[in-house]
């Protein structure tokens, strides 16, 4: 299958590519606006599909908009008609198309010339007016604000908001994709004469520059966002996208003395907190107990000793553990326990407690195994 792809190196052409390879669709023609106009006679003949994505969004010139969004889609659909190539086109439209101003009105134009090929061919075309979307490769100041909130936050640059509590309808490029590949099967998701992309998203634009800020604190306070929230992850999958390159790492605190380290990973108030501890040889840390409190330790390097007694028991419970075969062993409440490093080298042991550690209520008191 030939799959013509206009806007090819913008912001939906670059993910909808790398998603069409993944497929394995790999006869794809490329038009840009830097390609040799010519190609895409060569294009319009041989294509078997259409996915006409480019566009003007932000010209110099507002006479721009219609030059951009209506005389390309005019002179792509000439030469598809000449060639008689009936392939499917769908076009990316906006919910801009609905207003009466310059981007909206060329959106509009370039629909209604799709709808008109439609009654002269009897092809089949799928017209999408797309919320305000979002997601990797977006432009700051041009695609999206949320492209604009995650560059700016990520660097300390300030963002503007005139009004926090303006209702914004995203769309994740992920979303759009999946209703793109259906599209192509034949099968689109229709909402009277549009087709429409089914999962979208409503914020109003002071939460979301909030959630985006808080996305780069959860570098200093080691929260991770509520993956469990659809937004929040597709938002976090974004910002982590506008990362300056030389920013990818980040430090932790270590906590360190003669006996090794002890260092906190990450934090969530659902599902508790991850460190690393790590241990020198013959060092034993821990022989304390918990109420509520509970843990699972994974060691992954060097040789270990877990041993438990119950508080009101004489009986110790020993496992051994080691790097070698990844155990993970669970710390029930009621015992108290410590590891051992009997190994020749550092104990590294990955620790979850199914809380976070509080200072006010540590539950945790000290009884030698």
């Amino acid at each position: 299958m030939k799959i013509l792809v206009t806007g090819a190196n913008g912001f939906v052409g670059k993910n909808l590519i790398a998603e069409l390879k993944n497929e394995g669709y790999n006869d794809i023609f490329e038009f840009t606006r830097e390609s040799d106009p010519s190609h895409l006679e060569k294009y319009t003949q041989e294509c078997d599909f259409v996915f006409h994505l480019a566009g003007v969004n932000r010209p110099k010139d507002e006479d721009e908009f219609m030059e951009g969004n209506f005389g390309l889609t005019s002179q792509l659909l000439g030469l598809l008609k000449k060639h008689d190539n009936k392939a499917p086109v769908l076009i990316t439209s906006s919910i801009q198309a609905e207003k009466d101003n310059s981007y909206g009105r060329s959106k509009k134009a370039g629909e209604e010339l799709l709808f008109n090929y439609y009654y002269e061919t009897d092809a089949k075309v799928y017209v999408y007016r797309l919320p305000n979307l979002f997601g990797k490769w977006s432009k700051p100041n041009y695609n999206t604000v949320v492209a604009t909130f995650c560059h700016n936050v990520a660097r300390d640059l300030d963002i503007q908001i005139n009004n926090p509590d303006a209702e914004l309808n995203l769309c994740y490029i992920d979303d759009v994709l999946e209703e793109f590949l259906s599209a192509l099967e034949g099968k689109p998701t229709m909402h009277e004469d549009f087709c429409v992309v089914p999962v979208t998203h409503n914020i109003k634009l002071g939460e979301l520059a909030d959630l985006i800020k808080s996305f780069k604190e959860s570098r200093s306070n080691l929260s991770i966002p509520n993956m469990e929230d659809a937004l929040t992850k597709k938002l976090y999958s974004t910002y982590l996208s506008f990362l300056p390159e030389d920013q990818f790492s980040y430090d932790l605190k270590m906590n360190c003395d003669h006996r090794g380290s002890f260092t906190e990973f990450m934090r969530t108030t659902e599902r508790g907190q991850v460190s690393v501890n790590v241990s020198k040889p013959g060092i034993t840390k821990g022989n304390h107990w918990h109420h509520t409190k509970n843990e699972k330790f994974l060691v992954v390097s060097g040789e270990g000793l877990i041993r438990f007694r119950k508080i009101d028991s004489e009986e110790i419970i020993e496992y051994r553990v080691s790097g070698e075969k990844l155990q993970v062993v669970d710390i029930p409440t009621g015992y108290t326990h410590s590891i051992v490093n009997v190994g020749e080298s550092d104990l590294v042991t990955v620790m979850w407690a199914n809380e976070c550690f509080d200072p006010e209520k540590p539950d945790t008191y000290f009884l030698e195994v």
